[in-house]
């Protein structure tokens, strides 16, 4: 007996042998329609199997389309066929496993960033996008050579975005990388949201091997969260859109605490009656201020003699090519590692938006 509709419904969702199955009681059916449908359905379920190897038949991956079914009511066989396309990398992994900010010194990677390619280019985004910065700088009280500093750093001014297909990423290291797959679970559901919301065919848009996209490399949790529409156009749109991007990081700076006119970070030395050993023990111990400019006083730090005892502080210890550096970071500073948690990232784009401050008044810019 031919029964269409049971046929029918959910076969995207069956696994191979299911299928094929099918395929053979469908073969003798009279019905033309269900034909098609079966041959047209089995050619999907054909592309989804190598992906099904990996994820459409794994329980945590059932469980999220369950999740995004009923919590969000997303319809469960558009997100099979959606997943179909989505292939494992393995690349991203290895990226996960090794980033620039745990296996490089200071000494190698402020180069990364700060240097006279940067710059120049700096100087250029910032005349060319001056009016833009501006009123995102009166609006939400951040400096313009930080937000043009983080998109420096992010994507080199908008040339480099990623490599890697943002849905790919996010799928790998939701369900291919243990250590963090709880938080990118959450961030595919805010993906797939943010799709939904947005209109965006974010299924063809490339990102970072974590999952960030857009000039300010947002990823989708802080695009859902942060993200404006700068330039009021009736869309939210961090990938092709450089004023949405301006403003849309200086509303997460802004959201995230930044203090307008106050201190970032203070380089600072050890004094004839400091201790390395004892100062060491102080550093890298939290993003977070959570000693004070006293504290560090009597460890024996100069450097700081302008600033209250009570002020909240954090000590901060760098290689730099073999020399150590020590900074003093204050709340403005962890503001920048709220954007990306390393004190590499931090200090690299405080020191690059200074020196594009610098070299704007050089050349006469207001």
């Amino acid at each position: 007996m031919c029964r269409s509709f049971a046929l029918a419904h959910g076969i995207i969702e069956l696994s191979s042998t299911h299928l094929r199955e099918i395929m053979k009681k469908a073969s003798g059916c009279n019905t033309f329609w269900l034909r098609s449908m079966v041959a047209l359905l089995g050619g999907v379920m054909m592309v989804a199997a190598a992906f099904g190897q990996g994820y459409l038949q794994n329980k945590d991956f059932q469980h999220f389309l369950s999740d995004m079914e009923n919590k969000h009511h997303f319809n469960r066989s558009e997100l099979v066929m959606l997943f179909a396309e989505v292939q494992r990398q393995d690349r991203i992994i290895e990226l996960m496993m090794s980033p620039a900010e745990r296996t490089k010194t200071w000494g190698e990677y402020r180069p990364i960033f700060v240097n006279q390619m940067g710059i120049d280019r700096g100087t250029a985004f910032w005349a060319e996008h001056h009016e833009t910065l501006m009123a995102a700088s009166r609006q939400y009280n951040v400096p313009p050579e930080i937000i043009v500093a983080i998109i420096g750093v992010e994507t080199r001014y908008g040339r480099i975005k990623g490599s890697f297909r943002v849905i790919d990423a996010l799928t790998t290291l939701a369900f291919s990388y243990p250590p963090r797959a709880e938080f990118f679970r959450e961030e595919l559901g805010h993906f797939l949201l943010l799709k939904r919301e947005h209109g965006l065919p974010l299924e063809r848009v490339k990102g970072s091997y974590a999952g960030a996209m857009g000039y300010p490399q947002f990823i989708p949790s802080s695009y859902r969260s942060y993200a404006v529409d700068f330039n009021q156009d009736g869309r939210t749109d961090l990938v092709n859109s450089v004023e949405d991007a301006i403003g849309s990081v200086g509303h997460y700076f802004q959201r995230h605490g930044w203090q307008a006119n106050k201190v970032v970070v203070r380089q600072v030395s050890l004094s004839a009656a400091g201790q390395e050993p004892g100062v060491a023990a102080l550093a890298n111990n939290s993003r977070e201020p959570n000693t004070t400019v006293a504290a560090l006083r009597k460890a024996g730090l100069q450097g700081l003699d302008t600033f209250p005892g009570d002020l909240p502080a954090a000590l901060f210890r760098f290689d730099n090519d073999g020399s150590i550096e020590y900074w003093a970071g204050f709340e403005n500073f962890y503001v920048i590692t709220r954007y990306n948690h390393s004190r590499l990232y931090a200090l690299a784009v405080y020191q690059l938006a200074e020196v594009l401050r610098d070299a704007r008044q050089k050349n006469g810019a207001d």
